[in-house]
């Protein structure tokens, strides 16, 4: 029986460039993650207040991802790509007046805008990928692009640390809040220079990519039999138990996953850590990620999708028991091996919810899955009112015996039980039925 290819030669040059985007946006997710502390500390906010960063930047996914798709019915992969490169570009060059204007909200808009961007990139390139070869390989080849965002996850991190949250003159004050007003303002406007450093630089970048992508060769799958109607597609996907189903998984996998990453600051700071050493604990959660999503392409080839999910779900379940429950630097320790446990998730999510469904019908699916990814708006906000629970510290008060920065990942929790739940579900109805059917 010959082997098919994960990727064949004659779209090796495309695939490589569309996985570039998932490096890409890697970054902006990564980068964006410590600025929820930098903002809290920079301009005074409780974690609720903070939490609204997050709540723009995949605020911004949910909004934008069924125009996308819609956009992409009309038009190609492609085209689709450069809108959101454009507007990816356009979200980061706003940081350069929100910081001149020392606004919040024109930062939270700048965010959401650039949000924009990536829910065309995502709704987009993670189908694409999936076309790029044979069904048989699509779920590989989707973790094999995936594999690629990790690394923009570790650059955006190592941006963030290195030369955001060091260079925070705010951070540096024990007592910011006690500080006079002309001091604090002066600090204010140096601060939010610093944070608009990396948006500005990335967002000249982001120009430079869209050029190489308009100059380039890209393939475009054809829909054998016409385009449906889209009401219909609408109907397919509604009656489909594994994809419904998958966007629920998804919209649980994105809140569990921004939950984790974004208060590994707040846990830190229970225990006394400062921002900067708290970065190299999330530093080696993305570590664990990409580690994670190396190990588990390579576990697919041996192990079906579904009981692979609930696997890496059950992991994951005791290590947020860890979190939640040992207090001190194990408990941390717990947090951040979490990350190997999530990795493998979100491309074989995806991959399982769209593998049945026609390149027409995953256009409009693929949407549906950007726009779960609004858990990761939604979960983080409601983790940061049980944090402020006894007030704006992480710590003031004890829930079942664990401070209620701890208790908070119960949340993430719920997550994994969901998402063990579904990858049991799905090798149950599916896939062992499947493999059956092929023995006979």
């Amino acid at each position: 029986m010959k082997k098919i290819p994960i990727v064949e030669k004659k779209v090796l040059i495309p695939f490589i460039l569309v996985t570039s985007l998932f490096a890409l946006w890697g970054f902006a997710n990564a980068v964006t993650d410590p600025m929820v502390q930098a903002f809290k500390k920079v301009l005074e906010l409780s974690n609720s207040e903070a939490a609204w960063v997050q709540m723009a930047f995949y605020g911004g996914y949910f909004c934008m991802a069924l125009p996308a798709a819609m956009f992409m019915r009309k038009f190609s992969y492609k085209v689709g790509i450069l809108i959101g490169l454009g507007l990816y570009a356009t979200g980061a060059l706003l940081f350069y007046p929100a910081a001149q204007t020392e606004s919040f909200v024109f930062f939270c808009l700048g965010l959401y805008i650039l949000t924009f961007g990536l829910a065309f990139l995502e709704t987009a390139a993670n189908p694409y990928a999936l076309a790029m070869g044979a069904k048989e390989t699509a779920t590989q080849r989707l973790n094999l692009a995936q594999a690629f965002n990790p690394l923009g996850l570790i650059i955006g991190l190592f941006v963030a640390q290195q030369f955001v949250l060091k260079n925070l003159k705010s951070d540096d004050v024990e007592n910011f809040s006690a500080l006079d007003e002309a001091s604090k303002l002066l600090m204010k406007t140096s601060d939010l220079m610093v944070i608009r450093d990396p948006y500005v630089i990335l967002g000249l970048v982001l120009i430079v990519v869209f050029v190489i992508f308009t100059i380039s060769k890209m393939p475009q799958a054809k829909e054998e039999g016409g385009m449906p109607k889209i009401g219909e597609t609408f109907t397919v996907l509604s009656k489909n138990k594994k994809y419904v189903l998958g966007v629920l998984a998804q919209i649980f996998h994105t809140g569990c996953l921004i939950m984790c990453w974004t208060y590994i600051y707040q846990y830190a700071e229970a225990i006394g850590m400062d921002g900067v050493t708290a970065g190299y604990y999330q530093m080696a959660a993305f570590i664990l990620f990409t580690i994670g999503r190396a190990v588990g392409t390579y576990l697919l080839r041996f192990l079906s999708s579904g009981r692979l999910l609930m696997y890496f779900a059950i992991l994951g379940s005791v290590f947020t028991l860890g979190a939640i429950f040992i207090h001190g630097i194990i408990g941390l320790y717990s947090l951040v091996s979490i990350s190997f446990c999530m990795s493998l998730m979100f491309p074989t999510i995806y991959g399982i919810a769209l593998g049945d469904l026609t390149e027409e019908q995953s256009k409009v699916g693929s949407a549906g899955l950007i726009m779960a990814i609004v858990g990761g708006a939604l979960m983080p906000k409601l983790q940061a009112q049980i944090i402020d629970i006894g007030g704006n510290r992480v710590d003031d008060i004890s829930i079942l015996g664990v401070p209620e920065i701890n208790f908070s990942y119960t949340l993430p929790l719920l997550c994994f039980i969901y998402i063990g739940w579904y990858g049991l579900k799905i090798f149950k109805d599916y896939e062992s039925k499947k493999k059956v059917s092929l023995i006979n």
